[in-house]
């Protein structure tokens, strides 16, 4: 760890996630030590300017956080191959943001003597600065063992995020959860504005905008209604 407890952070992934909870931590005052390369090298340059581009291997070799900002389907085998060839350090933190897995996918680290946390900000990212004003009004799902939960609890609010912890039992079904959400709310409006579109209205996005965006915020009301506040649990 830094002085004062700054940790030096490498970040695996650039695409939309990995460079804004880069740009997140950096802005808690941690120092980036590295990012690998992505999809596109020129947004990520964007938003966390500055940080060396390095392959995976380096990126785990000079941090004291590796954040794994990487496809759901890759994630297990990234894991098992950084341990295959020595790469996780004891006392490492090792934080994934995919909601779908806890911790158990991190085994490969944490056998080798790293911290395995599981964080994910309930946002749509986009890729671009817009998403650290999101993060300040987003909850995250917090997985880790019982012993480091208060880190990956401080990790979420340097995020700017409000944690909330999810068992490691629980994360299919948050998982379920969050893509059930994001892709019937993106397949409704699509419907809704191809049909807009198809009678001439021009600008449909435009012209939903305010009713979609009342419509969710009552529906969100109202669930909060029949619901526990979860601050308060």
């Amino acid at each position: 760890m830094t002085r004062n407890g700054r940790l030096g952070v490498g970040i695996i992934g650039a695409g939309r996630v990995g460079p804004v909870i880069g740009a997140a931590l950096a802005g808690a005052g941690h120092a980036i030590t590295g990012i690998t390369s992505g999809s596109d090298d020129d947004r990520a340059a964007a938003v966390l300017p500055g940080a060396p581009v390095l392959d995976a291997p380096e990126v785990v070799r000079r941090s004291e956080l590796v954040v794994l900002a990487v496809p759901h389907d890759q994630l297990p085998g990234l894991v098992a191959g950084i341990a295959e060839v020595g790469g996780w350090q004891i006392g490492q933190l090792v934080l994934h943001t995919d909601p779908g897995y806890g911790t158990e996918v991190l085994r490969p680290a944490a056998e080798r003597g790293a911290i395995p946390l599981a964080v994910h900000p309930a946002i749509s990212f986009t890729g671009t600065t817009v998403d650290l004003r999101q993060l300040q009004a987003a909850f995250a799902a917090v997985t880790a063992p019982a012993a480091v939960l208060p880190i990956a609890q401080a990790l979420a609010v340097e995020l700017g995020c409000e944690p909330v912890v999810v068992a490691e039992e629980d994360r299919a079904a948050y998982a379920e959860a969050i893509a059930t959400a994001s892709e019937f709310s993106r397949s409704i409006i699509g419907q809704s504005t191809a049909l807009l579109r198809g009678i001439g209205v021009e600008n449909p996005g435009g012209y939903l905008s305010a009713l979609v965006q009342s419509t969710v915020e009552r529906a969100l009301r109202e669930a909060s209604d029949q619901t526990p506040d979860v601050r308060d649990v």
